[in-house]
């Protein structure tokens, strides 16, 4: 009789399961560097065994059909508005746990202003964030992994991504940020360019390590062609 847990697992059930972490992730289940690392697992797994390490401490564990609906969220422009950080000639920080249910915004004059996502619980799909500096620096730390676009301008200043981003064609977290910077900064950077976090214990990372090593994160980006898609100073 064959171990139904050594059944290969196809594209479709990874994106399912990749799926579910996401909904996991909107009804506050999940960190946003959990549901980053979770998914960059999940699109390594070999197995429907290994699939199942990445749920089994959700909702419907062990159903491969328990996809609950995902929450509806407020489209942009809709709903609350705008959380602001604002420092001006001082500094503003946001680290550790927190809730991130609505686009956010971040204003640095003559100051600093810190908003680290890695701990936080993300509601949204995507995290939407304006950033504005002007002799001053908005620093934004992200898990490495998600998919940051940058957009906006930079006058006598610096605007740039320095993350180990998700491969294209991924479904993996994303971080949106419209920069503005006169004569400051504004920086995005991933957990291999900040002091790391803890992250919490979770039985299947231990496993996970046992089955594909220390460095199964890197052979996966490595795979999908990672190389390509970093962010780049001054992108």
């Amino acid at each position: 009789m064959t171990d139904p847990g050594g059944v290969r697992a196809s594209d479709a059930e990874r994106e399912a399961v990749v799926e579910r972490l996401r909904v996991a992730s909107v009804e506050g289940r999940l960190t946003l560097a959990e549901l980053t690392d979770r998914t960059e697992a999940a699109y390594s797994a070999s197995t429907h065994a290994e699939l199942a390490l990445l749920t089994q401490d959700l909702p419907g564990a062990g159903r491969p059909d328990a996809f609950p609906a995902a929450p509806q969220e407020p489209g942009p422009g809709t709903g609350r508005r705008r959380r602001w950080f604002v420092g001006v000639m001082g500094d503003t920080k946001r680290r550790g746990a927190w809730r991130i249910d609505r686009e956010l915004g971040a204003v640095a004059v003559m100051g600093d202003v810190l908003l680290d996502l890695r701990e936080a619980e993300a509601r949204t799909d995507v995290v939407d964030i304006t950033a504005v500096s002007v002799m001053g620096d908005v620093k934004i730390i992200v898990p490495d992994g998600v998919h940051v676009d940058l957009d906006g301008m930079a006058v006598m200043g610096d605007k740039r991504v320095d993350v180990q981003q998700g491969a294209l064609g991924m479904n993996v977290p994303v971080v949106r940020v419209r920069a503005y910077a006169v004569m400051g900064d504004v920086k995005v950077v991933g957990d291999s360019r900040a002091e790391p976090v803890k992250r919490r214990l979770a039985a299947w990372r231990e496993h996970w390590r046992q089955l594909h090593g220390d460095d199964w994160r890197d052979d996966n980006r490595r795979l999908h062609g990672d190389d390509r898609h970093r962010g780049l100073p001054g992108h």
